[in-house]
């Protein structure tokens, strides 16, 4: 049977990668079931005396040996905090897989990067470049590409987890399923990738929606997205209508969102083993 799919947080990359594993050509909405229970972390309570390095975090994680070279090819502000990164891979040998993440390595800068990939495996085959979204910290790689990056600096990367990997659907006999996104920022110029994700509800009626979900915002909304926009957070009532056994949920966001909305969820009655987050950040 096919799940229905709810996905929160404060990000879209992860729509985006989740939306070329549930349609690409040659693939079923179940390698995106039986990935999060392999990879995921299921809810708990999360707790850290310091801030870990990415290299600690992730110090158990599976990562490609090789390293390769890349050279910025654009810079995009999405968003006032946010900045796309397109990057020429020198490397043909160089692939991923929908959901893995690099390790991004800037000559001068000790401290090495951990970043999720936003665009899709195809772009690479097609054009040899791969794009990440990163948003402006004082963490050193992230601080770098918003004040010192340029075109034609030159980087290195290296693939980390395969979060989406463990098994692969052969396309039979599998029924495609649907995908709720509730995604909030603080207004809709902070809504990454929005013509990207309003593209795929077009692209897929039914099978893709989006409700946006705005907390400060103070400019008027563009009618483009006005139809899918609500004011204030997420709430219970948002969420418990599509409470059912077959539908599994997954968070993306800074930890005290992610804790929030796992207590929201343990409320209205989701079964633990029915909400997953990425552990690796």
């Amino acid at each position: 049977m096919a799940h229905a799919t709810i996905y929160m947080g404060f990000t879209v990359p992860q729509l985006l990668r989740g939306a070329s594993r549930i349609f690409p050509p040659h693939s079923a909405l179940v390698v995106l079931r039986h990935s999060a229970f392999c990879y995921c972390t299921v809810n708990s309570t999360i707790k850290s005396k310091r801030k870990m390095d990415h290299l600690e975090r992730t110090a158990n994680n599976f990562r490609q040996e090789v390293i390769s070279q890349a050279k910025v090819c654009g810079i995009t502000n999405e968003s006032e905090t946010v900045k796309r990164l397109r990057l020429a891979i020198a490397n043909k040998d160089f692939t991923f897989k929908a959901g893995q993440w690099v390790d991004f390595f800037i000559p001068g800068v000790s401290v090495v990067g951990g970043f999720s990939i936003c665009s899709s495996p195809g772009l690479l085959e097609r054009e040899g470049i791969l794009e990440l979204a990163v948003k402006h910290t004082v963490h050193p790689p992230a601080y770098w590409i918003h004040t010192e990056c340029t075109l034609d600096s030159e980087v290195a990367l290296r693939v980390g987890a395969d979060l989406h990997g463990y098994q692969e659907s052969k396309g039979n006999g599998y029924k495609m399923g649907t995908v709720k996104l509730y995604y909030s920022a603080k207004n809709t110029s902070e809504l990454l990738f929005k013509k990207n994700i309003l593209g795929l509800m077009n692209a897929f009626p039914g099978k893709i929606t989006c409700r946006f979900h705005v907390t400060q915002q103070s400019s008027q909304i563009c009618k483009e997205l006005q139809p899918h926009v609500t004011e204030g957070r997420v709430s219970e009532k948002d969420l418990e209508k599509h409470v059912s056994k077959d539908t599994l949920w997954y968070i993306c966001g800074p930890p005290p969102m992610i804790e929030s909305i796992s207590k929201l969820l343990s409320n209205i009655g989701v079964p633990r083993n029915c909400v997953f987050f990425e552990k690796w950040w």
